[in-house]
């Protein structure tokens, strides 16, 4: 399976941007992750395979919503509100089994996509 992602891009402080991510073939739960320069990779949002139940992290909560769109094996990020710490390459991940809620932990997911930048400026 392979993940595609797009949507990144350069925008001021406070704008928003939709960062979406296709897989190849079916898979259980997706993700975003992000990595800013020097520092680790880092969850950002997940949603689970049933009822759509989804996970956010604090520093996103309330401005980053994620969505999915089954039929067509496609997640969706929407950014709003970006600050310049949301800058950071954002990678779309999914898992081969489903789960009922969004998975969190980075080493659990086993396909990721080549990552997509998002830069924030003042």
């Amino acid at each position: 399976v392979q993940l595609q992602a797009s949507g990144g891009g350069l925008v001021q402080a406070g704008g928003s941007l939709k960062l979406s991510c296709t897989a190849s073939g079916r898979t259980g739960n997706m993700g975003w992750f992000r990595q800013a320069p020097g520092k680790e990779r880092e969850f950002v949002s997940a949603i689970g395979w049933s009822a759509g139940s989804t996970s956010y992290a604090d520093s996103v909560k309330g401005r980053f919503t994620i969505s999915r769109d089954s039929a067509k094996n496609t997640i969706y990020l929407q950014m709003n509100s970006l600050k310049l710490e949301d800058t950071a390459v954002y990678y779309c991940a999914a898992i081969r089994s489903y789960y009922a809620v969004p998975i969190t932990t980075l080493r659990t997911y086993d396909y990721w996509g080549q990552g997509t930048q998002v830069t924030v400026s003042s």
